[in-house]
């Protein structure tokens, strides 16, 4: 059995740099230790936007990032590097994101064999869908009319990836399955780990989950963001992985950036959710007794997670079309340049209301006006010299966000002084894009994985679901706390989001500071230090991971909507996290005489 594998995160999204590809050859060619390439190209919103696209074009609807600027350039040294490539490129038309793949590898004459998994769409039985009376898993809402429906796809797991890696596949190409699942499935693959392998899926879904967004646990997005060098040549992560699930994270040699126990902790935490219940297609993920090592410079020891039986289900998620939106930014400057952008705000919204009246279009549905500058974010209100206000609307009718942007551009004659901005090109209203999640049994979707031209079907095992282990107690509060100290030198953290609900993971710099940490960051904090954000109280739950002397916080109803739905200018909750930190947390006088 192989000893280790050495896989690399290519790519978090579609749309990131190209830099990973060439870097992770050149490291390679240079006799570094690499055998698999993992690229993460999808998200819900990613979705919604192939579809459209395929809708136009049946050849389109996949993410041709992956072609251009991975497989058509680097084709002939991929070849010779002998590194497999596992990306879920296929978008909603794998078979098309396939054929352009296959048609440049025989153009140059190469010997690389292509894989395409398919069954994860299923907007063609969205009528079918539609009849089963569904709510949405998270809020209860109804499911959408039909004839909006954009896109529909169930999150597949690893083994067809794996299945296609036995199969003699160089090339993986797959839809819509979970981010971590590309990962997974080479490990399943050259381990021989089994469905029943709780730990080793559950340790190597935390391994997918720390590539998945690339150089995000390479010192991007990090805390600390000084430490992390010259980020336009940061490195990309690697992965050591153990056939026990264990891995180190490391980098290529001689690049920028930072592999600490800080970036790989803040990875962890990211968008999980409750860290004992991390459910994914393959396993039921427990990352709450994980520990996290700095093994040297650069190189950091992350143990093997828990699992549980994996769910019986899919899940499943379906975008659709909700009316329109349209925002812009404008800027003020000079004396009083709150009290300009406010002035300004009003009068773009109050000349858009009165045109509505005149064409009967009705009101705006949502209106957000955000002012960069003046504490908008922090939910505080400050005058400043220098802003900058983003302008949004909501509302049924295209027109209507149309006339919003026209009396936007239309105030820059009647406004008060200072204004300013980046000219040539104007906005336009863009469809709102919501989510809709449900569950799919594992048995109503049989999968499809071609590998050169021979086809293999896949359903994945069903398992009698365990019970849930029972949370962990949170620290006791101290009684020895004097001193106010920022939240940002006693810890890291890191936010994002899942639909309408944010993450925020608070990670302790020493493992002494987490029961300070607990003490102060209670639910009652954290929603008053986001409550300007946030449509509901009481929305804020909390989980302990004593492995990494963490605490990670889910909120629901803060995003407005999240993402495509939403008109804030963080609608993924990105920032949180630095919001929390700017907390003042009580510690005894020693350790504030530290730090």
């Amino acid at each position: 059995m192989t000893q280790t594998i050495n896989i690399g995160g290519a790519s978090g999204y579609w749309g990131e740099s190209a830099m990973a590809t060439p870097q992770f050859l050149a490291h390679k060619e240079a006799g570094g230790a690499l055998d698999y390439l993992v690229y993460d190209y999808l998200a819900e919103i990613t979705m919604s936007i192939l579809a459209r696209a395929k809708a136009k074009d049946p050849s389109k609807g996949y993410a041709t990032d992956f072609v251009d600027y991975v497989i058509r350039p680097f084709a002939d040294r991929i070849a010779s590097s002998g590194v497999k490539l596992l990306a879920n490129a296929g978008g909603v038309n794998p078979e098309a994101c396939g054929a352009a793949v296959r048609e440049i590898i025989k153009e140059k004459g190469l010997d690389l064999t292509v894989a395409v998994i398919t069954g994860d769409d299923l907007l063609g039985n969205k009528d079918k869908i539609a009849a089963e009376g569904l709510r949405d898993m998270f809020d209860g809402r109804d499911f959408p009319d039909v004839d909006k429906i954009l896109s529909i796809n169930a999150y597949l797991g690893a083994f067809p990836v794996a299945k296609a890696l036995a199969a003699g596949a160089d090339i993986v190409i797959t839809g819509r399955c979970v981010d971590s699942a590309v990962t997974l499935g080479a490990l399943i693959h050259e381990f021989g780990w089994e469905a029943t392998d709780w730990d080793l899926l559950a340790s190597g879904s935390l391994c997918g989950h720390i590539l998945e967004c690339g150089p995000q646990v390479t010192g991007g997005n990090f805390t600390d963001w000084e430490d992390a060098g010259d980020i336009a040549e940061i490195g990309y992560p690697i992965a050591e992985v153990a056939a026990d699930g264990s891995f180190v994270t490391t980098k290529p040699d001689g690049t920028q950036g930072i592999v600490n126990v800080g970036t790989v902790s803040e990875q962890m935490l990211y968008e999980i959710g409750d860290p004992q219940a991390y459910f994914l297609p393959d396993v039921i993920c427990d990352f709450s007794e994980v520990t996290i090592i700095q093994q040297a410079p650069n190189r950091v020891q992350v143990s093997p997670a828990k699992g549980r039986p994996a769910p019986a289900t899919y899940k499943t998620c379906l975008t659709y079309a909700d009316g329109f939106r349209a925002g812009t930014y404008v800027t003020h400057y000079g004396g009083n340049a709150t009290a300009k952008a406010q002035k300004f705000g009003k009068a773009a919204l109050d000349r858009a209301n009165k045109a509505l009246r005149v064409f009967n279009l009705g009101e705006y549905t949502e209106f957000s006006q955000e002012i960069m500058g003046a504490g908008s974010q922090f939910g505080e209100a400050r005058e400043s010299d220098e802003v900058v206000m983003k302008l949004a609307v909501k509302h049924p009718d295209m027109r209507a966000c149309a006339i919003f942007l026209k009396e936007v551009s239309g105030l820059a004659l009647a406004t008060p002084p200072g204004l300013s901005g980046f000219t040539g090109v104007r906005a336009k209203p863009s469809p709102v894009v919501r989510l809709f999640s449900y569950l799919t049994p594992k048995g109503e979707l049989p999968v499809k994985i071609d590998v050169g031209g021979n086809v293999i079907t896949h359903t994945d095992a069903l398992f009698s679901p365990t019970p849930a282990p029972i949370p962990h107690t949170l620290p006791k509060p101290p009684q020895d706390a004097d001193t106010d100290v920022p939240l940002i030198k006693l810890a890291w953290a890191r936010s994002g989001d899942k639909g309408n609900k944010s993450n925020i993971g608070i990670i302790a710099r020493q493992p002494e500071y987490l029961p300070y940490l607990v003490a102060a960051l209670t639910p009652d904090i954290v929603e008053g230090a986001l409550s300007h954000f946030m449509e509901t109280s009481g929305a804020v739950e909390v989980f302990h991971l004593p492995g990494s002397h963490s605490i990670n916080f889910l909120i629901d109803n803060v995003l407005g909507g999240g993402g495509p739905a939403s008109l804030r200018n963080d609608s993924q909750g990105k920032g949180y996290g630095q919001i929390l930190l700017r907390q003042m947390i009580k510690v005894p006088s020693h350790i504030a005489s530290q730090i």
